[in-house]
């Protein structure tokens, strides 16, 4: 038995609907379910009766259920004065970051916050939304620049940023390549490659749902997990790509990118927001999240 058990077990009892549960803790409801089935084979005993229309707790469930509650609410406490103390004991910030942000906002915030405090030294991580905010919560991470959740966990503070322009990464000697700027219609019947979506949901439904406005199906050809991977496919000309557009800093011979000109409100897909944990202390992470805040307008001219 292991606490990640027991918060995916606590989820379920709140929901009382695995997929909902698995929603909220951003995993698939088959690998929640597994995580249940592990904790009552540890017990030995059934939590949940399941049926196709419903979730029930057993008696040995609502049983476990306030004991689990209480382990969950000492184990955070304990992990929230782990992290104040070891913020006192060293002036730095671990900050982590989806591949765009890591590209385009971050080295634009690190510059300004370095001119203000010198002294402090921040250690970077780039990854995906889904594996970082497990990492906040954790305490292994002070800040996250991420995709914001559909149903964000209530011990994170999400503050929204801005959404992040698009662009269609296109070979090079493709006959689009050679436009100034390209419309959804432009890409009918083109081969698209698009990002998985159970680790890029937000990237993933921008070609989706982009096409499925403009009345058209996207003719998905190859899906891919990460950016370079992506543009590196576009460069061996096995597709196109409707990519952020700091992607485009990633310089790949044999890719062009060309603007996508579509409606301003329909470009609103692929939003990023700063992360950290709610009621935790820490000055040197506020002081950043304010440079943020009061640079956030020059930030998203760029974006």
């Amino acid at each position: 038995m292991d606490l990640n058990q027991l918060r995916c077990f606590v989820t379920t009892a709140d929901e009382l609907h695995f997929g909902r549960a698995a929603h909220r803790l951003d995993m698939l409801p088959a690998a929640l379910g597994r995580r249940i089935r592990l904790l009552e084979e540890d017990l030995g005993t059934r939590l949940l009766t399941r049926t196709t229309r419903s979730v029930a707790l057993t008696r040995d469930g609502a049983a476990l259920l306030d004991e689990a509650r209480d382990l969950i609410a000492r184990a955070d406490a304990l992990a929230k004065r782990m992290r104040t103390r070891t913020r006192r004991q060293a002036a730095g910030l671990r900050i982590g970051a989806i591949d765009s942000a890591a590209a385009g906002l971050l080295p634009r915030l690190l510059h300004d916050f370095r001119a203000r405090r010198s002294d402090v030294s921040v250690q970077l991580l780039e990854d995906k939304t889904i594996r970082l905010l497990p990492r906040l919560l954790s305490g292994r991470l002070d800040l996250a620049l991420v995709r914001p959740p559909e149903h964000p966990d209530k011990r994170l503070e999400i503050l929204f940023l801005f959404h992040e322009t698009a662009v269609v990464a296109v070979p090079e000697r493709h006959r689009l390549a050679k436009r100034s700027a390209l419309t959804v219609a432009d890409l009918a019947g083109q081969p698209m490659i698009v990002p998985e979506r159970r680790s890029r949901p937000h990237s993933h439904d921008l070609t989706m749902t982009l096409f499925a406005e403009a009345g058209l199906k996207a003719n998905v050809i190859q899906l891919a997990d990460e950016k370079q991977t992506i543009v590196n496919l576009v460069a061996a000309s096995l597709g196109i790509a409707i990519v952020p557009r700091w992607t485009s800093r990633m310089a790949t011979q044999g890719v062009r990118y060309v603007p996508l000109r579509t409606a301003r409100r329909a470009m609103n897909k692929l939003p990023l927001a700063a992360a950290w944990v709610r009621g935790s202390r820490d000055p040197l992470r506020d002081e950043m999240i304010a440079l943020l805040q009061e640079r956030l307008t020059a930030y998203a001219r760029q974006r």
